[in-house]
């Protein structure tokens, strides 16, 4: 009998030996794939590999870049960026129920729940809940860990002045871009330029601090200052108001200027608006009319042209001049505003001229000299050009073509009292500038620099050099002149006991946009402080107001004193004159009373109306 177990053990090894070479093959394919995947990966996908690594490991800060801070000449805060935050909710990622929500989010938000589990219930994907939340509400929503919530980052400018500087900040929209104002002019200086580092985190992602970039903790922290005082542009505000609502006037102006430099210590206008809520005024008041609409100036224009005259040689300053009352200029008549009471007022010299606002004696000066060399004079001083202020949609000065102006012996009569051409408020102060200064050509400007946390200059803007128009002996004798204006003549109701203030008062008819002129007016009053050694120009500006009573001698000339007030005592320039002080001057910065003067007691500045070709001769008369 044949046994059967060495075919089995056979059968058994042969078993064996064929799963070990599968196994054997499994691996050595296994190997195989493993050095192709190696090989594919570090030779064929390596860099993309490296890049995925390097999003992982890196985490780009998004830091809040603020726009620049504004502030005044002092350092008060006028304009700042602050981080806010909206927040928005996802119903479907809620984990916890809507009225739970509601109940814990209320007291933040500061609205009843029941308002808040209609909103957070909306039947949509994603909700915005509220926006403009401060830093600390949304860090107490983020303690709160609610899931389906999230607060987005958002700038918000706030204005914390509120109405103070409106016409000379402007504001930025949603989408934080300037819209009127600085905001606008000046947007690549308040744009900060700060990067986005990157920083690296562990698998946790923290952050590892031998990691982070050198300089990442420095930043731009510069703020761009302006040559306004607050304090001046409150008070020059408050009076306007004061005097805008007394003579129901339709708008006004109040600048000031410093003629070392043409710095801008303050610029009002009135109405004006909030720019914290920008969305609620009306859109005309964004554009400054001081700097975009012109207005024929009146008598403040006199001391201009007697600069012109005795700088061309027409005149000299004992130059005496028959004042007939009234002449007829090429068919048309001027005369002075006082002509019917007084009728002809005899000699006058150059500054008795500027005192009574004499318009046939302006008209005396100018026929010395030549039409054409007239307008060159105009031109040089810059009419028919801008002031160069570095605020937006400045409106260029307009003057009539020369050959008009040549050929028509009107059109210098009348510009000799300041009418039938047109400038904007800012360059009227400009053209004043001229003989504060010392008969320089000035830039006004609004904008000092950029300035760093220490306060120390950081950039300056550069301001074209200043041109020399008429000569400083000019200028001073002008100065003078115009002195006797506040001390004895039109501008008495600017005098202040113990200083000298030089300046004159205006009140001119306004051009009609039909032809002609109507019977609203425009009065004005300019100053300049001190007249020895002069450093202020201050111009008032009301249109339309309403009165019997209503000229620059009533209406502009007591704001001017206000201002000038607050100027010395904010900058405490002693008198003068101090045996003409007879009270303490104030102390506080609030607009004093102002002085009432009829128009019986008090001279007035007027002047008749320069014609357009088209309407017949207007006889109707212009007062200061």
């Amino acid at each position: 009998m044949t046994s059967s177990f060495p075919s089995r053990d056979l059968t058994t090894v042969n078993l064996f030996k064929r799963r070990t070479v599968l196994i054997w093959m499994i691996l050595a394919l296994a190997m195989i794939g493993l050095v192709v995947r190696l090989v594919f990966l570090q030779v064929f996908t390596s860099n993309d590999l490296l890049e995925k690594a390097r999003r992982q490991q890196m985490f780009t800060l998004r830091p809040f870049i603020p726009r620049r801070t504004i502030t005044d000449r002092k350092g008060t805060v006028l304009a700042l960026d602050r981080p806010v935050y909206t927040l928005f909710a996802h119903p479907h990622l809620y984990k916890e129920k809507p009225e739970d929500i509601a109940a814990k989010l209320a007291p933040i938000l500061r609205k009843p729940a029941e308002r808040l589990l209609s909103i957070l219930t909306r039947d949509t994907t994603s909700i915005q809940v509220e926006y403009w939340l401060s830093e600390e509400n949304a860090d107490r929503i983020y303690n709160l860990r609610l899931d389906g919530f999230d607060l987005i980052q958002q700038r918000h400018r706030l204005y914390p002045q509120q109405d103070l500087a409106a016409e000379l900040l402007g504001y930025v929209n949603v989408d934080h871009r300037g819209q009127a104002g600085i905001e606008l002019s000046q947007e690549k200086l308040l744009e900060r330029t700060d990067q986005t580092p990157e920083v690296a985190q562990d698998g946790n992602g923290k952050l590892i601090p031998n990691r982070i970039p050198a300089g990442m903790i420095r930043s731009d922290r510069t703020s761009l200052q302006m040559t306004i005082d607050s304090r001046i542009q409150r008070t020059a505000r408050q009076i306007l108001k004061q005097q805008m609502v007394k003579f129901s006037a339709k708008r006004g102006a109040v600048i000031v200027m410093d003629v070392r430099d043409g710095g801008l210590l303050s610029l009002v206008t009135e109405p004006t608006y909030d720019p914290n809520r920008y969305y609620e005024a009306d859109v005309k008041l964004f554009k400054n009319w001081a700097v975009s609409d012109l207005y024929e100036p009146g008598s403040t224009f006199k001391p201009l042209n007697v600069a012109i005259a005795l700088e061309a040689g027409a005149i000299q300053p004992d130059t005496v001049f028959n004042d007939e009352g009234a002449l007829t200029i090429g068919g048309w008549p001027v005369a002075n505003f006082d002509y019917e009471q007084v009728g002809a007022v005899g000699p006058l010299s150059i500054g008795q001229i500027l005192e009574r606002s004499s318009n046939v004696g302006m008209v005396h000066i100018i026929q010395r000299m030549k039409p054409s060399v007239y307008y060159g004079w105009l031109e040089r001083i810059g009419l028919g050009d801008t002031s160069g202020i570095d605020l937006p949609s400045e409106t260029a000065s307009a003057l009539k073509p020369q050959d008009q102006f040549n050929e028509y012996v009107i059109e210098p009569a009348t510009a000799a009292f300041g009418q039938g051409f047109s400038l904007t408020p800012i360059q009227l102060v400009q053209l004043h500038g001229i003989l504060a200064s010392g008969g320089k050509l000035l830039t006004p400007h609004v904008v000092k620099g950029l300035i760093n946390e220490e306060g120390e200059e950081f950039y300056q803007s550069k301001l074209p050099t200043p041109r020399q128009i008429v000569s400083p002996a000019t200028a001073q004798r002008v100065i003078e002149m115009m002195t006797g204006v506040v001390e004895k003549g039109t501008g008495l109701p600017a005098r202040i006991p113990g200083y000298r203030i030089a300046g004159k008062t205006g009140t001119a008819q306004k051009a009609s946009p039909t032809g002609g002129y109507s019977n609203a007016k425009i009065t004005s009053f300019v100053g300049i402080f001190p007249a020895k050694e002069p450093r202020y120009v201050v111009l008032a500006v009301i249109d339309e107001p309403i009165g019997s009573d209503a000229f620059g001698s009533t209406v502009a000339a007591p704001i001017v004193k206000t201002v000038i007030e607050d100027i010395i005592v904010s900058e405490g320039i002693p008198p003068s004159h101090p045996e003409e002080v007879t009270s303490k001057i104030p102390t506080l910065p609030d607009p004093q009373p102002i002085p009432t003067v009829s128009p019986s007691s008090q001279p007035s500045d007027t002047a008749s109306p320069s014609p357009n070709t088209s309407p017949k001769p207007n006889p109707s008369r212009d007062r200061n």
